[in-house]
């Protein structure tokens, strides 16, 4: 939902702080929520709820930088202007936009694979890698047709559908701990009748790098800068409101799942986790109701992100770091966007795309904090302490997740290495190239 506000200059109308906070959360609560609960529960075991916690903690640091710069400078540039400005325009901030442009793809694909999973589940198919592959790539590509003939339907739409899925996501969280009775939210606060993880700390960790995903979306927000009321003061208060209410949805939800489900039946059900826990609490209509809400939730986020992603494209683009193919295309961007997507649905499962995407935010995380730290602090008032802490938090989840892939998925890692290589190389060649454009253009001028 990156840029999504672009047209409301158009209406002469600013965003309020409400519709802020209502299209940050309908990015936020997307795939993250319905898919990531079973592959978190594989590491941190019975400590979900913990780890979806640890993880708001995380990010609550992290959104400092974020929330400094947007305020010193509202614009819908957001992060490519945040390390544009850190770095200059050049490899480091090309490679770390582009790290940001691809997970946000990778959470593309997440969406399109869970929704196909969700969709499956009645039908007892969501275990087939063929159908889940080409109902994915089928929810990709009618989210790009959506998006090539509607784009004010996609901005009028968005609160209505950011609104449908909390809702959605409320009711089945109070529903569920009332269903296990009130007293199971005392299980949030003890350690008993626990599962432990495997890997013990390391196993948390790990899950807590994960649950990460599941509030990334709050850095959309910073986009919002041209185009909301007050951004000095608004856009810091979007995402720590919109942060708060997504964990306590995410613990409600998490609570619920634990209280309904076992360890072991959570990460056999890990791409479907939700709709499985809600028929023992409520029958075959809970599991209905689950699956309606996953759909809804992530088409919409599918449409919503196709469009902004590709307004980043667009934007990196025209910075310099991005490539544009031959000849002219009007949807050139969406093309581009919405075919990387399907590639990585139609050939990563569920778990690859969000190792991927986990280790390509967190790396672009850091680089956030350093750049503030290095370059803009006294630009942007930052106070040195907090990115520090970010960038501790960062590290401490991170090495413990990639050592444990290491041993238990090293293909995803080596993918993640070729990913990033193409991505800094691209990067070397597209400066390089800019630069002698630039050079011959002065010499031209010269002459």
């Amino acid at each position: 939902m990156h840029l999504l506000m672009d047209h409301g200059t158009q209406t002469q109308q600013k965003l309020s702080l409400t519709g802020s906070v209502a299209l940050g959360t309908g990015v936020m609560i997307g795939a993250g929520i319905f898919a990531l609960v079973g592959q978190v529960a594989e590491l941190a075991g019975g400590w979900v709820p913990w780890a979806f916690l640890a993880g708001a903690v995380v990010v609550a640091f992290s959104s400092y930088s974020y929330i400094r710069y947007s305020a010193t400078n509202p614009s819908s540039g957001g992060i490519a202007m945040l390390l544009k400005a850190a770095y200059g325009p050049g490899v480091l901030a090309g490679s770390f936009s582009l790290f940001m442009y691809v997970s946000m793809i990778l959470a593309e694909s997440l969406l399109g694979r869970t929704f196909a999973s969700y969709l499956l589940r009645p039908f007892g198919l969501q275990g087939s890698e063929v159908w889940v592959a080409v109902l994915a790539v089928v929810a990709i590509v009618a989210a790009a047709l959506v998006n090539l003939v509607g784009n004010r339907w996609v901005e009028r739409s968005a609160t209505v559908t950011a609104a449908l899925k909390i809702l959605g996501i409320a009711v089945l969280a109070i529903a569920g701990i009332l269903a296990a009775g009130v007293s199971s939210l005392g299980r949030l606060f003890s350690a008993a009748d626990r599962t432990p993880p495997e890997a013990g700390w390391a196993g948390f960790l790990a899950g807590v790098a994960l649950c990460i995903l599941a509030y990334k979306g709050f850095t959309t927000i910073t986009n919002q800068g041209a185009d909301l009321q007050q951004p000095e003061r608004n856009i810091g208060r979007s995402i720590m409101i919109s942060i708060a209410l997504c964990t306590v949805l995410y613990l409600l939800i998490t609570v619920a799942v634990t209280g309904s489900l076992t360890v072991p039946q959570i990460v056999q059900a890990r791409d479907y986790a939700l709709a499985e826990a809600a028929e023992p609490m409520f029958g075959t209509w809970g599991a209905g109701l689950t699956v309606a809400i996953a759909v809804v939730a992530t088409l919409s986020g599918l449409i919503a992100s196709l469009f902004s992603v590709s307004k980043l494209y667009d934007m990196l683009r025209d910075m310099g770091q991005a490539p544009e193919l031959p000849g002219k295309h009007d949807h050139q961007s969406l093309y581009i966007t919405a075919g990387l997507a399907i590639v990585m649905a139609a050939f990563f499962d569920l778990s690859q795309i969000a190792s991927l995407g986990a280790i390509l935010y967190l790396a672009m995380d850091i680089a956030i904090h350093l750049g503030i730290l290095r370059h803009l602090k006294d630009d942007v008032g930052a106070k040195p302490w907090i990115p520090w802490v970010a960038i501790a938090l960062d590290v401490t989840v991170l090495v413990p997740f990639v050592l444990l892939k290491s041993q238990s998925d090293p293909f995803t890692l080596v993918i993640t290495a070729v990913v990033a290589l193409v991505i800094v190389v691209a990067q070397w060649f597209t400066v390089r190239h800019r630069s002698d454009e630039d050079a011959r253009q002065d010499e031209h001028e010269q002459h």
